[in-house]
Order: C-alpha cells, then structure tokens, then sequence
C-alpha cells in the first residue's frame, strides 16, 4: 500500500490516515480546536517550516477540513477554520489527547483538563452507544460487512 493511495482504499481508517495522518496535520488540528486560526500562530505555536505549514493547511483545505477566509485585503492574509468536517474530527483528536494524558503525561500529570461547557464538569472522553448510552469498549465490539465493502 502506498501512501499516495491511501484515499482509495476500502478501509475508513486508511482513508481517514491519508487525511490525517501526520504528526505536522495533527498537531495543526490540535492547534484549530485550541483556537489558532492565523498562519503565524500556527507557525509560532508549532515551530514548523513556512512550506511545510503552507502544505498541510492547503491539503487540510483540499479535504474540506479547513476553510479559508481573508481577514484582511492589502496585503490578502486568510485564516483557518474548522469546517463541519473538520468540527467532526473533535472525537478523534479527544481520544489522542485522552491517551496520552494516560500513557504519556509522566509525574506532573496533564498539561490540559477539559470541562464540559453544559454541566461544567472535567471530563474524559469515552465511546457510548448510541441506542442504549453503555460505554463501548474494544472487546464489546462485533465488526460486520458494510455496503461499501
């Protein structure tokens, strides 16, 4: 499988990847749900080479997951901003987030809480069903056949 033709392949998660699925495209997704909009915060924040940025927030665009918007006309700058797409992917990055504060945090512990804005209680992420609200682990899951199989 190669990488270039990740977004061909029948498999969601292959295909999610080949949006995803890099640690510059992901940490610009952080960044987003943060509040980081403007090229040079994304740069500052992520100490990332101006080209490199530029390509990963073009493909972010490409793929729907970002817009761009000017922000101001001489010279024309633009921002990013999460898409519904892009809003979409708020459980993955949570999930990634949530792993490491428990794998990788070390002894001062997480470098950010997150409380829910409705009840204003910390929390953590987790998978529910949809149908009867029980959390969802990996070893309850049973995997079938779709329609794009």
């Amino acid at each position: 499988m190669k990488w270039n033709d990740l977004e061909q392949e029948h498999c969601s998660v292959a295909r999610t990847v080949s949006v995803i699925g890099d640690r510059w495209t992901l940490l610009v997704l952080r960044d987003c749900f943060l509040g980081v909009r403007r090229f040079h915060e994304f740069q500052q924040r992520l100490t990332i080479s101006r080209p490199m940025l530029a390509d990963r927030l073009g493909k972010l665009v490409e793929a729907g997951v970002l817009k761009k918007i000017a922000y101001q006309e001489a010279p024309v700058r633009h921002e990013y901003r999460l898409t519904a797409k892009g809003m979409d992917l708020h459980p993955i990055i949570m999930a990634i987030v949530h792993w490491g504060d428990v794998h990788m945090a070390g002894k001062a512990g997480r470098p950010l809480l997150h409380r829910h804005a409705a009840c204003g209680h910390l929390f953590d992420p987790v998978v529910v069903c949809l149908e009867c609200a029980a959390e969802v682990h990996a070893k309850d899951v049973v995997v079938e056949k779709g329609p794009g199989a």
